[in-house]
Parts: structure tokens; sequence; C-alpha cells
């Protein structure tokens, strides 16, 4: 190889990004002639954006996807880092090679970036680039601000993704956590996909997701969304899954929507959409060896602990059903109560849990959240409400009823007052008693204020967290969809604030539920408080929507203060 031929290829590696300036990766070039080089973006389209994930101080992973015009294509990208958004001032820079064994996928983990910074970064392919996206790095040491944007259950069909526009808006949270259910599986007749057709969103594929292509195909299609790729340009991503990634009610041995006998093998199925998730999604997998293991721990310096956890695939015990114990002479209460408090009940599994035991106590930050997809506020409601004989405004009247005229109460209406109250939803930490006093007792041991984060519901609540001894041991803050309908798609008699009205007098520890709108929850955190503010949106059934701020709470630090308060 002549002088020449060496000075001009390192110049066509250095236009390619190939040459990882200060990146330590030290990717070689593609090899080929400069009319190839010059030619390589030819037919490759940027079609779903960038984005960026799992911020640590000191790195970040950038992703992105190719189109190409050749299915089988192997190609190079070039990716950048500058630390403005003009790019005149590049501070990073390398290649990485993608395919069709990824999807043309490429995920890069940019290392050696200064602590609580914000940086730019595109790709390239030729003369092409991708969309620019922002991101920032972790703060270290002391920290007197941090906020978080938290979203769940967005479902392609069921609206427009207005909740992800809102936010992508705003440029003053340090990253957005996606709690689960960021797809779902259903086929293009299921679940809420009425308006589907209409909004030009039907699910693509048509059937139910079962294969790779098939969960493949899904995060195309939910990734084209421009909404969602402007959130992902906009700022890093911490996500979690939940069950809708998989199938619906995921535990460790199956789902509820996954039927053997006509879909083959769940485990099969598992593994095609954990391999589609970690494509599609910005994440850093702890361990390569166990790509199903993605519960991990991030340090906003010494104000926050963010515990990211796995309630859904890793370590969960099949769900319970009401259905086992309803017999003839009415709910054996006494046969559920033994049930669900079985200590053997695992939710997160004995790894993950000792995992977090480790976690918490090496700690010494401020705030301890845990991000995670389930209730684990107690939401005891009465028997009759939660199996249907009755609606939450009949029962509130029969109460009443009971309180200011008991003796004209009839026979049947003392036998409904009688029945006990019971979990509404034992897909939650309620159907896992055992488990969640274990991760309360954690936290009450070790003295942390704990905060939890969930999703899943498609509600927006706030719980104070009690052990089952009624000792106070940190709050939660429960986000409400994106898209995917609330109460308001079950109760569909009951006025949604009356319905919530109702909630929170009749569930003790919960302090606000709304049950009828789309939105977000914005975690604003500093020493002296941790404040939850949710944001909603009046309509998913058109790109015009108004935003506005629905209820404001928070908690203060300390043993004495573990509850919620006004603002």
């Amino acid at each position: 190889m002549t002088l020449d031929t060496t000075r001009r290829r390192f110049i066509r590696d250095l236009t390619l990004g190939s040459t990882a300036i200060g990146a330590g990766l030290g990717l070689g070039g593609c090899g080929g002639s400069d009319d190839e080089a010059s030619d390589a973006g030819a037919g490759v389209e940027f079609r779903h954006g960038v984005a960026s994930g799992d911020p640590l101080s000191d790195r970040v992973i950038l992703w992105t996807r190719v189109s190409p015009s050749a299915a089988d294509a192997t190609l190079q990208l070039g990716w950048e880092v500058a630390s403005d958004a003009q790019f005149s001032s590049i501070l990073k820079s390398g290649s990485v090679r993608t395919s069709a064994a990824q999807d043309h996928t490429a995920k890069v983990d940019v290392t050696g970036l200064a602590a609580n910074t914000v940086y730019h970064y595109r790709f390239t392919i030729g003369s092409k680039r991708s969309p620019a996206g922002r991101t920032r790095t972790l703060p270290v040491g002391s920290v007197s601000q941090v906020r978080l944007a938290v979203f769940s259950c967005s479902n392609y069909p069921a609206g427009y993704f207005n909740v992800y526009a809102e936010a992508a808006k705003r440029l003053d949270f340090d990253a957005w956590l996606h709690l689960g259910d960021y797809i779902y599986e259903y086929d293009s007749t299921g679940y809420a996909t009425g308006n589907a057709a209409a909004l030009n969103r039907v699910p693509v594929p048509a059937n139910e997701t079962l294969t790779l292509a098939d969960y493949r195909a899904r995060y195309a299609q939910y990734r084209g969304d421009p909404d969602l790729q402007a959130l992902h340009a906009a700022a890093p991503l911490i996500a979690v899954w939940d069950d809708h990634e998989v199938a619906n009610d995921t535990w460790t041995g199956g789902a509820e929507n996954h039927d053997p006998a006509t879909e083959g093998s769940f485990a099969a199925r598992r593994a095609a959409a954990i391999q589609a998730y970690l494509e599609w999604i910005p994440i850093r997998v702890p361990d390569a060896s166990q790509p199903d293991r993605i519960y991990r721990s991030f340090d906003f310096g010494n104000l926050l602990s963010l515990h990211m956890l796995d309630t859904r695939q890793v370590g969960r015990d099949q769900q319970l059903s009401y259905a086992s114990y309803i017999t003839a002479a009415g709910f054996d209460a006494a046969g559920f109560a033994s049930a669900v408090g079985n200590p053997a009940r695992q939710l997160m599994g004995a790894t993950q849990t000792a995992w977090l035991q480790s976690q918490l106590q090496a700690s010494t930050a401020t705030w301890q959240v845990l991000g995670q997809q389930v209730l684990m506020g107690r939401m005891n409601v009465p028997a009759p409400i939660v199996t249907q004989q009755i609606s939450v405004a009949a029962y509130g009247a029969l109460a009443q009823k009971a309180a200011t005229a008991p003796a004209t109460l009839t026979v049947a209406e003392q036998a409904i007052l009688a029945q006990p109250s019971i979990p509404y939803n034992l897909d939650a930490w309620d159907g896992y008693a055992a488990a969640r006093e274990t991760v309360l007792g954690m936290a009450r041991t070790l003295d942390k204020n704990l905060v939890s984060l969930a999703g899943d519901t498609h509600n927006a609540w706030a719980s104070d967290l009690r052990d089952a001894s009624g000792t106070a041991v940190g709050v939660e803050f429960a986000t409400s969809s994106v898209t995917s309908p609330g109460f308001e798609a079950i109760f569909t008699t009951e006025a949604p604030a009356a319905l919530a009205a109702a909630l929170t007098q009749l569930i003790d520890p919960l302090q606000y539920a709304q049950t009828s709108l789309r939105g977000y929850l914005l975690l604003d955190l500093t020493p002296a408080a941790a404040r939850a503010d949710w944001v909603f949106v009046d309509t998913i059934l058109s790109r015009g929507y108004a935003a506005s701020t629905g209820q404001s709470l928070r908690t203060l630090p300390g043993a004495a203060n573990r509850k919620l308060i006004d603002v």
C-alpha cells in the first residue's frame, strides 16, 4: 500500500466516522474503493430517527436504524458527538456496523464524556446524515435538583402520541423513563383498535406478534411515529419492559395472551420479543450472557439513586385468579388470604430481590426511587365492586344508608356490606403480599426515603406506602398512560370525577386518582422534597390538543415525613 493510498483511506474513514477519535473503539473501515465510499448511503434512509439511553456520568448509549435498499446489506455507519447543535465542535466520533442480524439497528456506548453535560449526536453513512439528537450525562457529587419525565402504556392504534409530543417540547428534564408497555402485541382488530383505521394507525403486522419478524415490524411502526421520534431525540431514555412487550399478563412460564396449543412455545416467543426489544431500545444490558436481566441502577450524585426493576419477566410467579376462590357459599376469604400471603410467592425473584437489597444498602443518596411496572400501593376495594356485583356509586350509596339508617338495610344489602375489601388487581404487588413486605421492610430497616414509580393501569394514582403493620415507609406516584384507555372504558356508567372521589374515599392509602385522561408524570427531586406533577392532554384522537397539569403532590425526606402532602 502506498503512502498516498494510506492517506486517502484515512481521509475516507474519517469522513465515515470509522476512526474512533477519543472513543476507544478503534473500528476499521469497510474497505473498498473511494467510489464505493461515496455511494455508501445510496438507497439508505434513516426512517426511525435517533435515540439515546442509559446515561451514566461518563457515557451514554446512542441508537439509530437504517433502512437499506438491500435487505441483506451489511453497512458501516459513522457517528459523531458534539458540544453544540451545529456540530462545529465534534468531541467524539467513530463507526459501527449493522446488518439484518440486528434488524439494521445500531447502538454505540460512547465513553469518556463529562458529567452533567448536554451533548448533540448524529449518525452518517456516505453523504447522508441522520436527524440530530440531544442527550446528557448524569451529575456527580452534590446535586441540587433532578427532574424526570415518566411514561407508560403507549398503544399505537388507540390514538396519537400527543403525550410524547407535549413532553418533547420541553428540555428541562434530565431523562425520561418508560415503565413498560412501550408496544402492544395484539392484532389489527385487538385491544383498543376501535379508532385505528380512522386515525391511520392500524397495527403492523396485522396478526398478533409471535415471531422475531413480527416484533421487529411492530417496533418499526411505533418508531416511525414523529412524536415518539421527537421525544427520543430530545433527551436520554431509561426504560424497562412490562408485559405487552411480550404478551398480556406475562409471568416466567407463560402469559394470559399466549396459547401454546395454537401459538407455539412461549419460551421461543419470549426470546424473540426480548431480542427485538434490545435491538430497538437504547438500553445497556448489564450481562450479555443473560439478556433478560435488565434491572439496573442509575446514580444522580448524592441526590437520587434510581433502581429500575423487572416485576414481569425474570421472577414472577403466575398470577392468582379470583375465580379460584369464589364458591357456592361466597368468596373464600381465608383461602385467598393464605394464597396471596404465601411467603414463597415471588414477583421479582430471589436474585433480583437480593440485588435490590444490596443497591439500597450501598446508596447514600437522599432519595431511593423504584422505576417499576405495577402498583405497589394497597388498592383494597370492597369485594362486591371487584366482582362487579355492584357499581362504585351504588356501593357508596349503600354505605351512606348504613351510616344514616342502618335499620332499613335489607338482608341482601347487609350481605353486600359484610363482604371484605380485596385487591382490585392481582397482577400488581397486591397479588404478591409477602414480596411487597420484603421490599418495604428493606426500606424501613435501612431508613431510606422511598418513592415508587408505577405505570401499567392506564390511570394516575398517588398512594402512601405502608407496611402490613401500618408503618409509613414511602410514597407511590403512578403515571397515566400515553394512549391506552383507563377506567373510563371499564366503568362506562360511572362519572370519572365521582369514581375517583369514591375510590380515594374507599381506599385509605390512596390520596389521588385520575381515571380518564392520558398523560405523563413529571418527578422533581431536591434535597428538600420529591414532587410529582401529573400532566394530561385533553385528547388523543386528533393532532390538536391542549395540555394541563392536573395535580401536584410531594413528600419530604425523613422518617417522620414519609407520606403525601399538598404542594
